[in-house]
């Protein structure tokens, strides 16, 4: 008997993670919409899938709750009875201009970790077993901010870089039945990372100048390097892949 393949994706109602769903969904995946929020927006991904006749729930968590990652572990595999993939987008940040050292606090810090950091790992554990069975695989999602030390805020950065750290040890704690590898955008165009209005379009033209392959890359953009990485990487683990136009290298 052949059983379709079962990926979860957090915070998988917008930008990143809802192109992520679609990407999976058209290839044949079923698909778990993690939301910790907003049910309408993970109603509407989930939706659109069903439409495009692919299959996906949606599922409430929090990945900085321990419990609730042990829910939506527990939810995944009393439905389908499986994981073959888990895609650790859900994220969180404060956007506070690096030279303000005011602006964050310990408890800024403290947030921001929980969800970048200390979330993905709960999502790691508590997958693994489904994972280690399925022979599967695990993609995080950081930031190029994790390399260049610029983004959102400081906390952001270092917390990409705390992610990127612990990927690498789950890559090799996990082999060799569970591959783990990052991806790591550059600007997105996403209101999440630029907003809207004349200053977000400013942003995008200046990247789009300065970036080496002169564009601005897209939600869809991510998804498929995404989709790559637990697809088709069979030899990769433990490898951060930036798509961002190049702009490490600027």
């Amino acid at each position: 008997m052949m059983f379709k393949r079962v990926v979860i994706v957090t915070g998988g109602s917008s930008g990143i993670g809802a192109a992520t769903v679609h990407e999976m969904s058209v290839r044949g995946w079923r698909v778990v919409v993690n939301y910790s929020k907003d049910i309408e927006k993970a109603d509407l991904v989930v939706d659109a899938c069903i439409n495009a006749g692919g299959e996906a729930i949606a599922v409430k968590a929090d990945v900085a709750d321990d419990m609730h990652c042990q829910a939506l572990i527990k939810t995944t595999i009393d439905t389908w009875g499986r994981i073959d993939a888990l895609v650790n987008n859900a994220g969180t940040t404060k956007f506070v201009d690096h030279a303000n050292l005011d602006g964050l606090s310990a408890e800024d810090f403290q947030r921001i970790y929980a969800v970048n950091v200390i979330g993905p790992f709960q999502m790691c554990r508590a997958a693994s077993p489904a994972l280690k069975e399925a022979k599967g695989a695990i993609v995080n999602v950081s930031s190029l901010a994790s390399r260049k030390a610029t983004g959102s805020s400081i906390a952001y950065a270092a917390s990409k870089a705390a992610l990127n750290t612990v990927s690498m040890s789950l890559a090799r704690t996990l082999a060799p039945e569970v591959r783990v590898n990052v991806l790591a955008p550059g600007m997105v165009d996403t209101p999440w990372r630029l907003g809207e209005g004349i200053v977000a379009g400013a942003m995008r033209e200046q990247y789009a100048k300065i970036s080496p392959l002169k564009a601005l890359s897209s939600p869809e953009d991510q998804a498929a390097a995404i989709a790559w990485l637990i697809e088709d990487a069979k030899m990769i683990t433990g490898q951060i892949l930036y798509v961002d136009g190049g702009m490490h290298i600027r």
